[in-house]
């Protein structure tokens, strides 16, 4: 039989690449409270200008927003977020940004009036945005977070035990941290996209450990005279084709919306693909090794 690769054994050298993938979101997340940001704060979190207007008849697929995201930098010297289209017809288009001078504000709006034709009534609203909406929003990311990750502890626990389910969750902080590291290094714009971007890795990640920890109970029912690591050794390579397939079809469909996506889309779906990544990872190389390290920790039969 061909020797395949110890996986629990070289537990070690994962962990190391693990460290190495967090460390500079961790690091940005502790640096948050002393002042310190390296995040791309969007408007949501950060405040900035938030200005609408009517299109008409102009067409706003990817490209036209692509061409206002430009004019928009083109005028201020700021970049904007990719704007959007809005309005029950989509015939609006919102754009967002940093703080915008009065002078900035005229600037955008003499230039969307030059190039769509466009008048200063279809101009319908030009407004500051607090940081008081960010804060709130802080919160809510915060606590949508803490109590997912609870509820998925306990669920964990009854259906298996509380190693499992500690074993999870060290899992589930590994891929938010991948994903902030994502964000610092490219950064993305950390907006509402985010929450959902992190909720989704969340429920992604727990479901693919879960599928690794069902067979390594399964396989501890019939087990004799091997051990715990011998047992989930072999449950993981049982589950790593379903693990990859599922993965890999995951990383298609998302990366066609990334590749054939508007910007807005993109800065969506990135984070998205490295979490899908980086749960999978987690799944295969840490979670088992995770549940055993535990065990020994907290169980005195294991």
């Amino acid at each position: 039989m061909k020797q395949k690769f110890p996986i629990l054994k070289n537990f070690k050298i994962f962990a190391i690449i693990s460290a190495l993938l967090c460390i500079t979101g961790l690091v940005s997340l502790l640096a948050l409270p002393f002042g310190m940001n390296l995040f791309n704060f969007d408007i949501d979190f950060a405040g900035g200008t938030q200005m609408e207007f009517q299109m008409h008849d102009v067409e706003l697929n990817a490209d036209t927003l692509n061409e206002i995201q430009a004019l928009v930098e083109e005028a201020t010297g700021v970049k904007p977020n990719a704007p959007q289209a809005i309005g029950d017809s989509k015939d609006q288009v919102m754009i967002r940004s940093t703080s915008l001078t009065s002078e900035q504000r005229q600037a955008v709006s003499d230039a969307m009036n030059e190039k769509y034709g466009l008048t200063e009534d279809d101009l319908l609203s030009s407004e500051d945005v607090g940081k008081t909406v960010g804060n709130d929003l802080k919160k809510a990311a915060l606590v949508s977070a803490v109590i997912a990750v609870i509820l998925m502890l306990v669920y964990i626990t009854i259906r298996f035990e509380f190693t499992s389910g500690l074993a999870a969750v060290v899992c589930l902080v590994h891929d938010l941290l991948v994903m902030l590291t994502v964000y610092v290094i490219f950064q993305i714009p950390f907006n509402q996209n985010f929450i959902a971007a992190a909720l989704t890795i969340l429920g992604y990640s727990i479901n693919a450990s879960i599928i690794v920890f069902d067979r390594i109970r399964e396989n501890l029912h019939t087990a004799r005279k091997e051990t715990f690591e011998e047992v989930a050794e072999r449950s993981v390579w049982q589950t790593m084709g379903r693990t990859i397939n599922t993965t890999l079809t995951t990383l298609f469909t998302i990366g066609m919306i990334f590749i054939l996506g508007v910007s807005s889309l993109r800065d969506f779906t990135l984070p998205l693909l490295i979490g899908i990544l980086s749960g999978a990872y987690s799944s295969i190389f840490l979670a088992s090794s995770l549940w055993g390290f535990f065990r020994k920790k907290f169980r005195k039969h294991a």
